[in-house]
C-alpha cells in the first residue's frame, strides 16, 4: 500500500513539474515585445538604471540620482531630482 502511494505521488510531482516547465515555456515572452522609440536619447554622460513604461510616458531613473520622462514618441518631458 505504501510503495503504490509513494509511485502515485512520484508520478504526480513529476507529470506536475513538466506542466509547470510547458507553461513557463510557452508562455514566456521573446523579450523583444516592449517597443521603444528610435529617438530616445539620454544626455551626455548619463547611464540608465532603470525604467518604467507607462500608458503615455517612459520613466528613465539614472545613475546619477535624476528622473527623466519622456513621451511614448521619445520626446523629452520632465527631469526632476530624486531624492
Amino acid at each position: 500500500m505504501l510503495k503504490t502511494l509513494v509511485i502515485v505521488l512520484l508520478v504526480t510531482m513529476i507529470g506536475g513539474v513538466i506542466t509547470i516547465t510547458t507553461v513557463l515555456v510557452t508562455r514566456m515572452p521573446d523579450g523583444n515585445t516592449i517597443p521603444l522609440p528610435e529617438n530616445l536619447t539620454l544626455p551626455n554622460g548619463t547611464n540608465a538604471e532603470s525604467f518604467t513604461l507607462g500608458p503615455d510616458y517612459i520613466l528613465i531613473t539614472t545613475t546619477d540620482a535624476r528622473i527623466l520622462i519622456y513621451n511614448r514618441d521619445g520626446t523629452f518631458r520632465k527631469e526632476a531630482p530624486l531624492n
